[in-house]
């Protein structure tokens, strides 16, 4: 019942004693974040403690296996994390989020709206975190509403529903990064087929679930102006941000490649790996150095300090500044990853991932939807995403170990599509919307909540077929 290798915890222990140990970690987590409302941080270190404990490995070793499994977490994913929300940040502050939105708008008529307004989340969607993204979209949705005389929740869903979808299936996002290197995923792949469940999933839950929803919400009287909810960026300066942009902006084919390039070195990368599969290759060795996740990020970010700070006007301190404050927000992410590469790594020292794919494979489970499944159980426990597809990624781990590249892609995709599933009160996503849209809780969970699921459900069914085909 042990992982291999120096590192494991216990000595062999019964399968019962290794499922009360997972139980009781995951439940105390899911308590400490949401009734003690400790810091998710905080909630996987102690509950990698417990599970130890319970599973009757040496407390000293403990700290060995949760700092390896930290390290190497962080050190893989967090500085993708970073440069991400560099990227993010510089497309923000330099008004590139305006020009996408502005250009797409402006060859949309009022039948084409909601498919305008997936598409722009979409692209933003890329390089942004969630959270960021909501904050520069709602504006734009609450205009598009009144300008087109269009109810807010049919251009607002499609919108939410494409941050959603990058947000739980593609990479660089935090939680299919976490997904990728907890399976072991190949990073490409993963892009690829990413994009390919993503494009039908955001039809469905967009523009097409948008047209339900807001039949079930009813007519929503908008917001006077976008004000942000505590917690995001402060007014002044997005005033004074937009005060310097009034002259200088970036073009809009200059924004557009700036988000696509670590797309298209990743996928370059992917392909090169199937058509040539030859690494002793010149081209290929270019590929795969130019197409590894953080030689990609890291040349849009360089490109975007030209693209889109310079083109702008932002001087060199003002873009060093802009890059200097993107760090800052996503500290405790990165901490919240780490523990969850901490707590994963304890899920492998003490047996629990050889116990799992026993109990998968005796009672036929496709490890697909065992993934999914678990994913399911702990968003609905914690209401956080990147913590569902942490743990659930650290459980099935094992069972990605005999899996083809294609079906350990698509478990990643598994886990990321089960960690979206109904976002509740338990959720700081669902009160972002509440309060931006000005609904009442049953209207949220009718609207935002019900997309959420559309989305989760959607993917899956799209996933499990897929993997008869590659």
């Amino acid at each position: 019942m042990l992982a291999a290798g120096p590192a494991a915890l216990a000595h062999p222990v019964g399968d019962g004693r290794l499922l009360l140990a997972v139980l009781l970690a995951i439940g105390a987590i899911v308590l400490l974040i949401s009734r003690v409302k400790l810091h998710p941080f905080l909630a996987l270190t102690l509950g990698s403690v417990l599970l130890a404990a319970v599973a009757g490995a040496p407390l000293e070793k403990l700290t060995a296996s949760f700092a390896t499994g930290f390290g190497a977490t962080v050190t893989s994913v967090g500085l993708l994390i970073g440069l991400g929300a560099m990227l993010g940040k510089l497309l923000a502050d330099s008004g590139g989020a305006d020009i996408i939105a502005d250009t797409v708008l402006a060859r949309s008529g009022p039948r084409t709206l909601p498919w305008a307004m997936a598409l722009i989340a979409a692209l933003l969607g890329l390089p942004l975190f969630f959270e960021v993204g909501v904050v520069l979209l709602i504006p734009i949705v609450l205009l598009v509403a009144r300008r087109g005389n269009l109810p807010v929740i049919r251009v607002g869903i499609p919108a939410l529903a494409g941050l959603s979808v990058l947000h739980g299936l593609v990479p660089p996002h935090p939680g299919p990064l976490v997904a990728v290197d907890a399976l072991k995923a190949n990073l490409g792949v993963t892009l690829a087929l990413g994009l390919l469940i993503a494009v039908p999933t955001l039809v469905i839950a967009g523009p097409l679930f948008g047209r339900v929803a807001e039949r079930w919400v009813g007519p929503l009287t908008l917001p006077e102006a976008a004000a942000a909810p505590a917690g995001s960026q402060d007014q002044s300066e997005k005033s004074e941000s937009s005060s310097q942009l009034r002259e200088h902006r970036p073009s809009f084919g200059a924004v557009l490649s700036t988000i696509l390039l670590p797309v298209a070195l990743m996928l370059g990368k992917a392909l090169a790996d199937v058509l040539l599969d030859d690494p002793h290759a010149r081209a290929q060795r270019i590929l795969d150095f130019v197409g590894s996740p953080l030689i990609a990020l890291l040349a849009a970010v360089l490109l975007g300090m030209l693209t889109l700070g310079r083109a702008a006007g932002f001087t060199k301190a003002r873009i060093s500044s802009t890059v200097e404050k993107s760090l800052a927000p996503i500290a405790g992410i990165v901490f919240i990853v780490g523990a969850g590469g901490g707590f994963k790594q304890t899920l492998i020292d003490v047996g629990v991932g050889d116990a799992v794919s026993h109990w998968a494979g005796r009672l036929h489970i496709s490890a697909l939807l065992l993934g999914w499944f678990i994913a399911v159980l702990i968003r609905l426990a914690t209401g956080s995403a990147t913590v569902a597809t942490i743990t659930a990624a650290g459980i099935v781990s094992p069972l990605a170990a005999g899996m083809s590249t294609s079906h350990t892609a698509l478990l990643v995709l598994a886990v990321g599509a089960g960690s979206l599933f109904f976002s509740h009160v338990n959720d700081a996503g669902f009160w972002l919307v509440k309060e931006y849209f000005g609904m009442s809780v049953g209207q949220t969970l009718k609207s935002w909540s019900a997309m959420e699921t559309v989305i989760s459900v959607v993917a899956i069914a799209l996933i499990l077929p897929l993997s008869l085909i590659v």
